[in-house]
């Protein structure tokens, strides 16, 4: 049994570099798929709707940490299924999951980064939102606390986080499920990491404490992720 009373350290196989393309397309396939089955992107959106309310003006969406892109795709259908104008940018360190990203989203109204999101300055043309959806938990906490900063002071109306819990249930059910299902050893080994590697809702208000974000909403979503939205305006 693991112990996941403390956070663990472990790096994940994906974090490595020189990982062959063709195994990065099968663990992005294979993520969205997850994302899409345990609500991962209704997640996204509620996070992008607790953002703009009742706003139905043109947006600047940012994602960081973007992969092979299927947020984003997920928001652009909810935008063109409720007449909001939307452009992206999508951020991500490594050139395959952009070129993955591309080659899946030929037609997307969006700008793809390769580049470490802490490179970016965004200071002259803000986006309206930024995001991140299964990044924070690949980052130490004095990371993630700069993280939020960044996120805070590159986003004109606010940003959100969407990411795993921490719980023995949620790391022996996708350790199953992967074992069972998944052709990728990337999943196979990263999904139930990735959930040793979340955080606890005191976790979480304690970097929000130290970054200064304040105030910031935390919700707990099914299936184990935890909702974490900022508004400038409160």
């Amino acid at each position: 049994m693991i112990n996941l009373s403390k956070r663990s350290y472990q790096k994940e196989i994906l974090d490595g570099d020189d990982i062959p393309f063709a195994d990065i397309q099968q663990n992005m396939k294979e993520l969205d798929t997850i994302n899409s089955l345990l609500g991962g992107h209704q997640i996204t959106l509620a996070g992008l709707k607790n953002i703009i309310g009742k706003y139905k003006g043109p947006l600047t969406v940012c994602e960081i940490g973007c992969g092979g892109g299927d947020n984003l795709r997920a928001i652009e259908k909810y935008g063109k299924a409720n007449n909001i104008d939307i452009n992206f940018t999508g951020i991500d360190i490594k050139k395959e999951c952009i070129a993955y990203a591309q080659q899946r989203n030929p037609n997307m109204k969006v700008e793809w980064i390769t580049r470490d999101y802490r490179a970016v300055d965004f200071t002259a043309n803000k986006p309206d939102i930024i995001f991140s959806s299964l990044f924070c938990h690949h980052f130490t906490e004095l990371q993630l606390q700069e993280m939020l900063q960044w996120m805070q002071r590159n986003s004109r109306i606010g940003f959100f986080i969407n990411d795993l819990q921490r719980h023995p249930l949620a790391y022996y059910s996708i350790k199953l499920l992967t074992q069972l299902f998944s052709r990728s050893y990337l999943v196979k080994n990263d999904a139930p990491l990735s959930v040793a590697r979340g955080f606890t809702k005191a976790e979480w208000q304690n970097i929000l404490q130290q970054a200064n974000i304040i105030p910031a909403r935390i919700e707990w979503k099914w299936a184990f992720r935890y909702l974490l939205t900022y508004r400038h305006d409160g």
